[in-house]
């Protein structure tokens, strides 16, 4: 069963980068069951790191190297808090503490950092990789954020891309430091990765394609069904 993770990481990969965001907050709702839960949020951000790369390195042209820096400072300071938090979480309730965080994000307006300039992106950068190190899906606030920017497309994916990769690197090494072993897991992890690159270069293909159509209703609605399986998962011993 372990093995459905490869696919469905070329699957939600492929999402991400047509219409830009997604993949991750899909592939997260339905890690639970497949792998221990331990290995769920490490497991994600490494391999988000892959998809999120690779989308960023497929667009390199749109990247604004503005951004970087203060959200990589926030980020460092939000996985020390979030990295705080998870190391003294019951491991067991992990999955329902993910599902219910999913479904705050994806239904209740959370406050977002005002304008856009660099304290804006610095708590953005806290916000995601703090969140992050809980929930492990957090790219939809700030795509969001980046919109106040500019919404052509292709500039608020790949830069969407790029901020997250530099939120995955440092969440992997947060989860490293933790004490989290990725050795047992190389196999499962090349797969995924491999799967991931893919799905982001079939996926920035498709863009062209994809009109700029509103699913989020039915989007919302799945990934909602997904968390609630997540939060009985503990109930039902899964």
């Amino acid at each position: 069963m372990t093995l459905l993770l490869i696919p469905i990481a070329f699957l939600t990969s492929c999402l991400a980068g047509a219409i830009g965001l997604g993949g991750g907050v899909l592939l997260i709702a339905l890690m639970p069951g497949l792998v221990p839960a331990a290995a769920i949020l490490p497991l994600h951000s490494l391999v988000q790191l892959a998809s999120n790369v690779s989308r960023a390195a497929f667009g390199w042209r749109h990247i604004d190297w503005t951004l970087i820096p203060a959200i990589t400072v926030g980020a460092i300071a939000g996985a020390f808090v979030g990295g705080g938090v998870y190391a003294n979480l019951e491991l067991q309730w992990l999955p329902a503490i993910i599902g219910v965080l999913i479904i705050l994000l994806t239904w209740v307006p959370l406050p977002q950092p005002r304008g856009g300039g660099q304290l804006s992106l610095l708590l953005l950068g806290f916000y995601q990789s703090g969140l992050g190190m809980l929930a492990g899906a957090t790219g939809p606030l700030g795509a969001a954020v980046l919109a106040r920017r500019s919404i052509q497309r292709d500039w608020l994916v790949v830069n969407t891309a790029s901020y997250m990769s530099i939120n995955h690197i440092i969440k992997t090494l947060a989860f490293g430091l933790i004490g989290f072993s990725f050795g047992p897991w190389l196999w499962l992890i090349a797969g995924m990765v491999a799967a991931s690159v893919v799905g982001s270069w079939v996926g920035t293909w498709l863009r062209r394609f994809v009109p700029q159509m509103d699913f989020q209703r039915w989007f919302r609605l799945l990934v909602t069904l997904l968390a609630l399986r997540m939060i009985a998962l503990p109930f039902l011993g899964g």
